[in-house]
This record gives structure tokens, C-alpha cells and sequence, in this order.
């Protein structure tokens, strides 16, 4: 093996030994210990299938076992702007920013729920704090960025 292909293969070992949630968007990853919750994976499918009110039953007893888990938090707070309980998906975005304050989710997602209510300068204030985590360009930033731009083409201000 040559000294290039063994750097790779330790590279490609080491990957492997890091968490996912350490690598990628923590949104996209199911965090350590969540994977084999039900609850959880019962709530993102029913996120997926747009069953807020399974999803919030879902992932609200999975939040009762794993109370510091940001993406939990954060899934439940989209869960319940989807049905228009704003209060209640500020909560939840709060709670997952005060376990994690870098997730790029929940900026993006209570950004988006300020839009709904009609909040442009704390959405812009979300969309600020995803440019200074996101060192690349990320989709969540691209996200609240257009829905803030469209915000503003449809009058609001």
C-alpha cells in the first residue's frame, strides 16, 4: 500500500469513528441515542408524511426520555408551526437554540415562523447568524434567504 492510499484508508477510518451529527447538518442526521427511539423515527415519518399532529404526539414522548436533544426540539417546533401554533413553535425553536446554538435547522425553521408572523427584522437577525455559522454555503441559509426574499416581493416589510 502506498503512503497516499494508507492516508485515505486512516482518513476514511477516522470518519467513521466521528459521530454523524459531527460532520454533517445535525437536521439530517438521527443524533446519538435517537436512532433507535421510535418515538423519534415515528415523529420524522410523520413530519414526512405531513402528520403534524402524530408527529407532535410522537416526538413530545420522545423529548420526555431525551430532554437535551436540539433536534428533537427543533422537529417539534416545525411540527407546530405547521399548524399554526406559532407560540409553540417559538418555544421549541428557542429550546432546541439553547441546547444548540449553532443548529442551522432551527435558525432557518424560526426565521421562516417570523415571516409567518410578520417579523422581517428577527427572521433577517436568524439569516445573519446562519451566515456567520455556515463557513460554506449551506442549504439553510439559501433557504431563509429566499423565503425572506419572497417575503419582500409579496409586500411585507
Amino acid at each position: 500500500m502506498t503512503l497516499g492510499r494508507a492516508s485515505a484508508a486512516l482518513l476514511g477510518l477516522a470518519l467513521a469513528l466521528v459521530p454523524a451529527t459531527a460532520i454533517g447538518d445535525a437536521t439530517d442526521q438521527a443524533p446519538a441515542g435517537t436512532q433507535l427511539d421510535p418515538d423519534y423515527a415515528a415523529g420524522k415519518t410523520a413530519i414526512a408524511a405531513k402528520d403534524w399532529n402524530a408527529a407532535i404526539k410522537a416526538l413530545s414522548s420522545a423529548a420526555l426520555r431525551d430532554t437535551r436533544n436540539a433536534d428533537i426540539q427543533n422537529y417539534l417546533g416545525y411540527a407546530y408551526r405547521h399548524t399554526g401554533q406559532l407560540d409553540l413553535a417559538f418555544r421549541y425553536y428557542q429550546r432546541a437554540l439553547q441546547l444548540d446554538p449553532r443548529h442551522r435547522g432551527a435558525h432557518e425553521y424560526v426565521g421562516e415562523a417570523y415571516l409567518i408572523a410578520n417579523n422581517l427584522p428577527k427572521a433577517e437577525e436568524h439569516l445573519a447568524a446562519l451566515q456567520r455559522i455556515c463557513l460554506i454555503p449551506c442549504e439553510q441559509y439559501e433557504d431563509l434567504k429566499k423565503a425572506i426574499a419572497e417575503y419582500r416581493r409579496r409586500g411585507g416589510k
